[in-house]
């Protein structure tokens, strides 16, 4: 049997390998390719024609192909991947965490206290304070900070910060006093919650939905200032290997900006839009000529995040017992979008983490395919972001349903540290479950949902295949067994998100006919260690048959 594949692999290798008849604009060579190809070895070359790819062999083989102006890259001993792309991010969120008070590592509220007050020096009088990313699970205080916390070194300004999930503010009185949300709250917002103390005044945790009341303290950013974000983000994307990212809740107004910016080459990064569902009717959805932005999906929300406990339960939650989490869409409006969503066409992508959110989401898309006319022939795709927290029976839905769980496998070896705690030792049976959605037949899209995670495709996955924190640590309660094989966390972030946007005949693996898409990395992510996996480098990432990113040579 063994003989057989090899010579069935020699085969398939060598109708890879024919000459073609034009010289190649590209060949890398030197190197290891994982083409992602099932039970196929690695190759060590690849050549690349008009943004395709013609041929992969042998260096020797290829390079005799090559042209007078044939570009030649010397892999020199790199590990080339299919291009990884990031199934879940905010690429207008990454760009503006390198601009702004970025605030993910710190440890404690008396950090916090101390980094704002000396960030709030720097500005001019009067001009609002905003930072993002801290996240309280490990801080000594063991609770979320307040407003009186803020108001302690900066009184004269609003401050406004927000938590690592997107799903949270803490604000300072100057900045709840100007959006009008000082006073005891007269009643709660729907799908949000105004935090309070025991005398009924907020504490300054705005969750979810609540956090709108805050949008009149900022000022719109300009056109310039749009695109240099987009940059940003696009350069840190392509910088860590992405080849892709799947951008979530983007603004309607930005996608013009988007594909200009695309076009005229300032980003290099393949990127599918999922727009805000308040912005379906702008007449945004379409694609750039040369398909390197897709516009073709809609960003909806179910519920909000776990550690928040804003994510949708249907028990309350086990370390606060006086709520079950937050509802934020709306049954029937939310229904009839779907509805217009199906007819025409475009993919939802709805936000579950809570089992009663995911539950839900699954229970509206069941109602939506059958009153649906086509709905025996439909291929729509439509995915739940995050389906973190799953009731056992609900997993094998999203096969049976042909939904796509978009999942973040950062999210787990994070919250594994508090999730136990939110939602108990049973619950958590149904949580993070990649061994149990994979074996009940289902593709997961894999991503980062940075800028929330940091948004590295090392991490992303380590987490998948390791199940453990990035020191190595975990526990039973982290459920070990629902880790992934290497060969499904290279589809994760490969195939699957393509299959995903609806482009596996073009992306996803390394093959004659498809898109020049590569990830390059120093290290053997197939083979080596788990720990090993956080050590390698970015070294190489190629978009459309054009090198994008080198790794910059070492300082004589």
């Amino acid at each position: 049997m063994r003989a057989m594949l090899t010579a069935v692999a020699a085969l398939v290798l060598a109708g890879c390998n024919q000459q073609v008849a034009e010289a190649p604009d590209l060949i890398l060579h030197g190197g290891t390719i994982y083409t992602g190809l099932d039970r196929l070895p690695p190759v060590e070359a690849v050549s690349v024609k008009g943004g395709r790819i013609v041929a992969t062999g042998t260096s020797a083989d290829l390079l005799k192909t090559a042209g007078s102006a044939t570009e030649k890259v010397d892999l020199a001993g790199t590990y080339l991947y299919p291009g990884f792309t990031d199934a879940h991010a905010h690429l207008y969120g990454i760009g503006e965490r390198e601009t702004s008070l970025d605030l993910d590592e710190v440890k404690s509220i008396a950090e916090l206290v101390s980094i704002v007050g000396e960030a709030a020096k720097t500005l001019p009088a009067g001009q609002m304070l905003f930072g993002r990313g801290w996240i309280e699970t490990h801080w000594p205080e063991a609770r979320f900070p307040t407003r009186q916390d803020l108001d302690a070194v900066v009184s004269d300004r609003p401050v406004v910060l927000e938590r690592a999930d997107g799903h949270a503010m803490v604000a300072n009185t100057a900045a709840l006093k100007a959006a009008g949300i000082d006073g005891k709250p007269k009643s709660q917002p729907q799908g949000g919650r105004i935090e309070v103390d025991a005398s009924g005044l907020p504490t300054g945790m705005l969750i979810d939905n609540a956090m709108g009341a805050l949008a009149v303290l900022q000022t719109a950013p300009s056109e310039a200032q749009i695109d240099a974000t987009y940059e940003k983000g696009a350069a840190r994307e392509i910088s860590l290997g992405w080849t892709g990212v799947h951008s979530m809740s983007v603004a309607g107004s930005h996608v013009p900006r988007i594909n200009e910016l695309s076009d005229a080459g300032k980003l290099n990064l393949r990127i599918y839009n999922a727009i805000d569902g308040s912005d379906f009717d702008k007449g945004v959805f379409g694609e750039t000529a040369d398909k390197m932005v897709t516009t073709k999906a809609v960003k909806l929300y179910m519920d909000g995040a776990l550690g928040s406990r804003g994510a949708l339960l249907n028990e309350p939650y086990s370390d606060r017992p006086d709520t079950s989490g937050l509802m934020i869409a709306q049954e029937e409006p939310t229904l009839a979008l779907m509805k217009k969503a199906y007819d025409q066409n475009i993919q939802v992508c709805f936000h579950a983490i809570g089992d009663k959110g995911n539950e839900l989401v699954l229970d509206w898309m069941q109602r939506t395919f059958d009153a649906a006319a086509d709905k025996a022939v439909a291929d729509k795709r439509w995915r739940i972001e995050h389906a973190q927290i799953l009731r056992l029976e609900d997993i094998v839905r999203f096969h049976q349903m042909k939904v796509i769980p978009s999942m973040q496998p950062s999210h787990a070896i994070g919250d594994l540290y508090f999730a136990e705690s939110r939602v108990g030792p049973r619950r958590l049976l149904g949580g993070y479950a990649w061994r149990s959605l994979i074996d009940a037949g289902a593709m997961i899209a894999g991503g980062s949902d940075a800028p929330v995670e940091q948004g590295d495709p090392r991490i992303e996955f380590y987490a998948a295949v390791a199940r453990k924190d990035l020191e190595g640590k975990s526990g039973p309660q982290w459920h070990p067994e629902q880790a992934a094989t290497r060969e499904e966390a290279l589809k994760m972030f490969t195939i699957w998100p393509a299959y995903a946007s609806f482009r596996e005949a073009d992306l996803g693996t390394i093959e004659r006919g498809k898109l020049a898409d590569f990830t390059g990395f120093s290290g053997d992510i197939m083979q080596i260690s788990d720990a090993e996996i956080l050590k390698v480098e970015p070294t190489i990432t190629v978009v459309n048959g054009k090198v994008v990113y080198k790794r910059p040579a070492p300082a004589a």
